[in-house]
Formats: structure tokens, C-alpha cells, sequence
């Protein structure tokens, strides 16, 4: 890149402590278990974290309904997980995101050789890394599921009802650069909608690196650390903090992004463009922005975020407020209380561009895998 980047010397990777009232997975894996059950009690390296009471539940009513008064969309998320418990499918989905996560943080701290893919859009070894150590736990754990990773592509039986999409470095380039917003994601459909999801944002920065896992089970509820979260309750766009995000090509949705970006800077009290779709979903779950809304994401990219905001109590559409599915062209997610408000504005710029004849049909549907949309 023509840079040096010097950061600290190796961090561990830290979690909190994750309280639990859910039972293990039925094919517990060994090494997993002395991986988490030692490494994430009490933090690594010694570091002891304060002990939190166990609080978490599996909930059986949607969160949906705790906010009032704002029009109902439909949901996206999975109405069940099949013949595989939600427990053991969101134990082994955050192990999963957590064994990626190690291999990133192993990284951070370390020079990187970094290739081009395309002009712009930069890839390093850490994602092929991370993503190989997710596709170990995966296939030892569910050998028979269907997988659609950002590097390895579609791996496994299209028949399969379970269809994992997995970013294991959402945020690239922030990554390479040390900037703190990038997170490994991992989301998975039953029968094409969202059933569990797990990210690990990477927070802080050289000298401070931390994480903290987001995770939701559609019906569920959304979690922090194991503490359960809930999007904001403000009803006003000029008391708002919002974010989007920008492709790498500068065509006609980038150009009415950048339009719509310009506008609620205006009326909001900022729009902030962070760089990763998983982590500023996850804002937005956790109640510290708004809402958030991009064109031309990947199933990856969408799956798990887009379930933690809707099991956080917030609202997910398309940007022209149709149904979403995580197959789909744009997302706009909010905490429920604005999204008509957004959809004043952003509905009419989306419409425009399919008058352009722009392509918003699905994309990134592995063949022959069976959905329910």
C-alpha cells in the first residue's frame, strides 16, 4: 500500500463474560469447549472480568411489540430452526463467530500483506484465515448445511434447509488500516430467512483492542455480552443519529446515496458512514443510532445484523419499504419509531433509480436452495 502501520504489540482477544440460561449444544465439541468454557470465563491472559448475573432467556414473544404506536412491517425473521433446537444452533453459531474472531485479533496487531480485488476493494489473508477457522466449527458441528461465505463462495448441499452466510471480516479495509469498525458476522437461514445470528465487533483501537458480541435467535430476543438490548425510543428525525454506507462503485445508487446522505445531514443530527454493515447494525440494535440504510449489500454483509435489529425491537424493509429478504438489493433498518419518517425520502430516491431500469431483483440466491420469500 505504499504505507507502514505500526500498532502495539499482540493484544488477546477479550470477551466479557456470557451469561447463559441455555443448554449446550448436543455435539459439543471438545475443543471448543476448552477454547470458550476456560478462555471466555474469565478473560484471557489472566485478566479477570466482573461477574454478571445470568440474565439471559430465550424469549417466545417477538420484541416488536414493545414499541408503540408506528406502522407494522413484515418480519423477516425465520418462524422456526427446524429439527435443530435454537440453543444449540446459537451456541455453535457464536462459537463460530468467536473462533474467527480469535484469528483476527491474532492479526490486528501484526503487519498484513494486503492483495487488490478489483481496484478498490481490498482483501487480506486474515479473511481467508478467519473464515477457514469458521467453516472448521461449522462442518463439525452441521456437515450437512449449506454455506455461502464472502471468500469461499457456496460450499455444500443446496437440499439443506440451513444455509449459513458468513463475513468473516466485515469491514475490511478499516481493518487494514486500524480503524475501529469491523467486526466478523455470521448469520443463518432456515429455509431463507434469518433463524440465528452472532457478530463480534472489534472496538477501541492500537493499544486498546476489545470486542463484544452481539447475538440474537429469531423470537428470541437480541443480546449484548449476554445482556439483552433494545433499539432507541426517539420518534424524531432532527434528534436522530444516523448512518449508511457507500459501495465501491460510483454508479447511480451511489450518487442518490450520496444525495440522501447530504439531506439527512441536514435534518438529523448527523449521518456517520463507518464502513461496516454488520457493526452499524448492530449501533442500531444497541440503541446508539437510529437507524442505517445501504444499497447493494451481500447476503453476508446483512443476514446476522438485520436479525438483531428486528430481535432488538426495531424494523427492517427494503429502502423502497417492500419486504426484505437478505437476497435483496438495499435494507433500511431503524428503530421502528422513524421508518415511515425515512421512507418519506428514501422510498421516492429508490423508486427513481428502478425508473432508471436499475436491477433490484434478488441476487446472490445460491441455485436450487429452497427459500421461503
Amino acid at each position: 500500500m505504499g504505507r507502514s502501520m505500526v500498532f502495539s504489540p499482540s493484544i488477546p482477544l477479550r470477551f466479557s463474560q456470557i451469561p447463559r440460561s441455555v443448554p449446550s449444544p448436543i455435539h459439543e465439541n471438545p475443543r471448543l469447549s476448552l477454547l470458550f468454557s476456560k478462555k471466555f470465563q474469565h478473560g484471557f491472559g489472566g485478566i479477570r472480568f466482573l461477574k454478571v448475573k445470568p440474565i439471559r432467556e430465550l424469549c417466545t414473544k417477538a420484541v416488536l411489540s414493545e414499541i408503540p404506536n408506528h406502522k407494522q412491517y413484515p418480519k423477516i425473521g425465520a418462524q422456526s430452526t427446524g429439527h435443530i433446537p435454537p440453543s444449540q444452533l446459537i451456541q455453535v453459531v457464536e462459537s463460530a463467530a468467536k473462533t474467527g474472531a480469535e484469528v483476527v485479533m491474532d492479526a490486528v496487531n501484526k503487519p498484513r500483506n494486503i492483495t487488490y480485488k478489483g481496484l478498490t476493494d481490498l482483501v487480506t489473508e486474515t479473511d481467508k484465515m478467519s473464515e477457514a477457522a469458521i467453516l472448521e466449527v461449522v462442518k463439525r458441528n452441521f456437515g450437512d448445511h449449506l454455506i455461502l461465505g464472502e471468500e469461499g463462495g457456496v460450499i455444500g448441499d443446496t437440499s439443506s434447509d440451513y444455509l449459513w452466510c458468513i463475513d468473516p471480516l466485515d469491514g475490511t479495509t478499516n481493518f487494514a488500516h486500524g480503524y475501529p469498525s469491523f467486526a466478523v458476522s455470521i448469520g443463518v437461514l432456515f429455509r431463507g430467512k434469518p433463524a440465528t445470528a452472532a457478530v463480534v465487533e472489534f472496538v477501541g483501537g492500537p493499544m486498546c483492542w476489545n470486542t463484544r458480541i452481539f447475538s440474537a435467535t429469531a423470537g428470541g430476543g437480541a443480546f449484548c455480552n449476554g445482556q439483552k438490548i433494545h433499539v432507541s425510543q426517539t420518534n424524531q428525525v432532527e434528534q436522530s443519529l444516523l448512518v449508511t454506507g457507500f459501495g465501491y462503485e460510483h454508479d447511480d445508487p451511489w450518487a442518490t446515496n450520496m444525495d440522501l446522505f447530504k439531506e439527512f445531514t441536514d435534518v438529523s443530527r448527523g449521518v456517520r458512514r463507518l464502513g461496516a454493515a454488520a457493526v452499524d447494525m448492530c449501533h442500531v440494535a444497541l440503541g446508539i443510532a437510529e437507524a442505517y440504510w445501504e444499497y447493494r449489500l451481500k447476503p453476508w454483509d446483512m443476514a446476522a445484523g438485520a436479525l438483531i435489529v428486528e430481535e432488538a425491537g426495531g424494523m427492517v424493509t427494503r429502502m423502497d419499504g417492500g419486504k426484505f429478504s437478505v437476497f435483496d438489493r438495499s435494507i433500511l433498518v431503524s428503530n421502528g419509531a422513524l421508518h415511515e419518517k425515512l421512507l418519506e425520502r428514501i422510498g421516492p430516491a429508490t423508486e427513481k433509480l428502478k425508473r432508471k431500469e436499475i436491477d433490484f431483483s434478488l441476487w446472490y440466491k445460491p441455485e436450487n436452495y429452497h427459500a421461503d420469500l
